[in-house]
C-alpha cells in the first residue's frame, strides 16, 4: 500500500519533498562553512594581514577580530558538545 500511495501522491508531493531535499542539503552546506574552523582561522591571518599592510583600521581590525574569536569559541563549544554526545 505504500508504494501505491507514494505513487498516486507522486503528482503533488513529489516536487515539494524536492524542494525540502534542496534546502535541507543548503542548510547542511551553509552550516559546515559556518561552523569551519579552519576557515575562521583563514580569516583572522587575513584580517591581520590587511591590518598589518594598513588597507584597515585599528578599530575596525578589533571589531572584525572579537565578531571572528566569538565565532571560533561558538565552533568549539559546539565540536565539544558534538562529542559528549
Amino acid at each position: 500500500m505504500g508504494f501505491l500511495m507514494d505513487l498516486l501522491t507522486f503528482p503533488v508531493l513529489g516536487p515539494i519533498k524536492g524542494v525540502i531535499w534542496i534546502a535541507e542539503k543548503v542548510n547542511e552546506q551553509v552550516e559546515k562553512e559556518l561552523y569551519d574552523e579552519d576557515a575562521v582561522r583563514g580569516q583572522l591571518m587575513e584580517l591581520e594581514l590587511r591590518y598589518d599592510l594598513g588597507e584597515i583600521s585599528e578599530e575596525e581590525y578589533l571589531e572584525a577580530e572579537e565578531a571572528l574569536l566569538e565565532r571560533l569559541r561558538i565552533i568549539r563549544e559546539r565540536q565539544a558538545t558534538e562529542r559528549e554526545t
